[in-house]
């Protein structure tokens, strides 16, 4: 077959999952059933309350299974979300009350109590799906009533008790009681348990468009709707300081660097030729290892770029609670989609610093990010696969994503590096540049790269930083993030922000008549992702209760790969902000 029309398969089934994907749909159904019918009810996963990476499948503990057990038939973002749903043997019928009756009766063997044991030890608490209403319940509970280790008791709960709120012909509302009938295992020897269930259905007046209203009460709204607010009024007094803070640069330092370096060469002998007008002829050099700096700009517009088409879907309504696996499944196809931009991107200022072996430079692009990404994420998913966790993507999954990144990804990044390279000028210099570079002054300890970058990053840093915690309670909890508007706020603050503080920084540098500007921007302007690195410290250590080895490798290990991406992303918004005002104030002076 054609490699193009694999291309062009691949692309268009890219696209119409996306579009499927903004339809916000949960499924092909229509939620309508008639008195009787059997509606879908899935177990999904089971695993500790306080660590939201560690789930298993639902029979991995020894409840009732199936004759046969049949699992859904998931979509890329249910698995990559983690989830394993498989029919339960539950049985609730629409609008079908049923008495406490028996689900199954057993005998637990020593093994399969230590088992229970040890979930309910942890918390343990399980997830199912009803009609695409996510229900969540508790294993069971331990009773200390001495404070003593020894005298604790743990108790299984056996018995589940369903409440199903309807309107007309549509399932609106499931909630579930366990704490009623329980069993001690506290002690190793064969348990006899009979599992069992209940069902009772009532009439609402809520309607089918505002069942999802009820896991809002998980979200921070209303009762931290004022914190967020608070949160935006702070960022925006950090901007608009550093608003005025550059204008202040701009309208009088500058001014009167323009009158002295725009005044004629008379008077100018009176002056000694000092600050940045005095790098005029090196300020446009090239950085050294221009590949590696076009491939850090390529995939910092990438990710600038996700995050901008992730909050638009977001806005639309897209990422309702638990519409399971919707945000995975929107990150792979708009990065696989917008791999072109990076390559565009890299390509075209590569050519501007006459760079010559650009597929090098876009293999350089394509990897500089998704590589570090797939270590991390082999190491984990081995990590998963140890602890049998449903966390480990399957090998199908894995090839499939391989396959993807092979035949839609790669050419869309070679396609817009060629876009880039043919369709790019010369690189236009407001000033000529010396052949050979002129020697940096001596730079005091605060001028240096490692304070600034510290300075750099801790004004946008404090602007996000309230925001950050609920963020974190979101993906690392059990939390629902719902005001994506103030989230969207609050993010451009940061690129504001971001972009305000790294040409303050640069007019220093370049004031004290150091010419390496370059990547100094991209490590003042990426300097915020060390800072949220450094949050994730103290959310991990003061502010949950994660614990165990695959948690704080997942927690440790993809925060990493966040920060990164933050770091690629804002280093590049802090150049590009630099260029245009350097190139502004070299463009208002005779350099010549």
């Amino acid at each position: 077959m054609d490699p193009r029309i694999l291309d062009l398969f691949c692309f268009w089934l890219l696209l119409s999952s996306l579009l499927r994907l903004c339809s916000a749909i949960s499924s092909a159904s229509d939620h309508r059933y008639a008195l009787g019918d059997l509606v879908p009810f899935y177990a999904n996963k089971v695993g500790p309350f306080q660590n939201p990476s560690e789930t298993y499948r639902y029979f991995d503990l020894p409840f009732c299974p199936p004759a046969h057990v049949t699992e859904k038939r998931e979509d890329l973002g249910e698995i990559l979300n983690g989830d394993r749903l498989v029919h339960a043997k539950y049985e609730l019928n629409f609008r079908q009350d049923k008495p406490l009756q028996s689900l199954c009766k057993k005998t637990l063997s020593v093994e399969d109590v230590r088992i229970f044991r040890d979930a309910v030890r942890k918390d343990y608490y399980f997830q199912m799906y009803y009609d695409d209403l996510p229900v969540w319940g508790s294993v069971g509970e331990v009773v200390d009533s001495s404070g003593r280790v020894h005298d604790r008791r743990y108790f299984l709960y056996t018995c589940v008790h369903f409440e199903i709120l309807y309107n007309e012909d549509r399932v609106i509302e499931i909630g579930v009681a366990t704490n009623g009938e329980t069993i001690d295992i506290t002690e190793d020897k064969d348990v006899v348990v009979e599992f069992k269930y209940s069902v009772k259905w009532k009439e609402t007046n809520k309607t089918f468009e505002r069942r999802m209203d009820k896991y809002l009460q998980q979200s921070f709204l209303p009762q931290h709707v004022e914190i967020h607010w608070f949160s935006i009024m702070n960022s925006c007094v950090t901007v608009l300081l550093l608003t005025g803070f550059l204008t202040t640069i701009l309208i009088r330092v500058l001014k009167n660097d323009f009158i002295k370096y725009s005044c004629d060469e008379e008077i100018a002998d009176d002056f000694d030729e000092s600050g940045w007008k005095y790098i005029h002829g090196d300020v446009f050099r090239f950085p050294p290892f221009k590949s590696l700096f076009c491939a850090v700009l390529g995939s910092g517009t990438q990710l600038f770029m996700l995050s901008i088409f992730i909050f638009m879907l977001a806005i639309i309504g897209v990422f309702y609670p638990y519409n399971r696996g919707a945000l995975y499944s929107a990150l792979v196809i708009i990065y696989v989609l917008t791999s072109g931009i990076a390559g565009y991107s890299a390509a075209s200022f590569y050519k501007q610093m006459d760079g010559v072996y650009w597929v090098g430079n876009l293999i350089l692009t394509g990897g500089l990010f998704c590589v570090p990404l797939f270590l991390t994420f082999c190491f984990l998913n081995t990590v998963a696969i140890g602890y049998k966790s449903t966390a480990a993507l399957p090998f199908g999954t894995i090839l499939m994503i391989l396959l993807i990144w092979m035949l839609v990804t790669s050419p869309l990044l070679f396609l817009g590096g060629i876009a880039g390279r043919n369709s790019t000028a010369d690189f236009q210099a407001p000033c000529r540049t010396n052949k050979f570079p002129r020697e940096i002054p001596q730079l005091a300890w605060y001028r240096q790269t490692a304070p600034q970058m510290i300075l750099a990053g801790f004004l946008p840093f404090s602007a996000i930083y309230i925001e950050l915690y609920y963020i974190f309670a979101s993906i690392w909890g059990h939390k629902v993030y719902t005001i994506y508007s103030i989230l969207f706020i609050v993010f451009m603050i940061l690129v504001i922000s971001t972009a305000f503080v790294t040409i303050a920084f640069t007019y220093f540098q370049l004031s004290a008549e150091d010419h390496e500007w370059w990547w100094r921007s991209v490590l003042c302007g990426g300097s915020t992702g060390v800072f949220i690195f450094g949050y994730c410290f103290h959310y991990f250590f003061a502010r949950s209760d994660m614990s165990g080895f695959m948690q704080t490798s997942f927690f440790f290990g993809y925060m990493t790969c966040v920060c990164y991406g933050f770091f690629l992303m804002l280093g590049t918004i802090g150049f590009k902000a630099s260029l245009l005002f350097v190139r502004h104030m070299y463009q208002s002076i005779k350099c010549e």
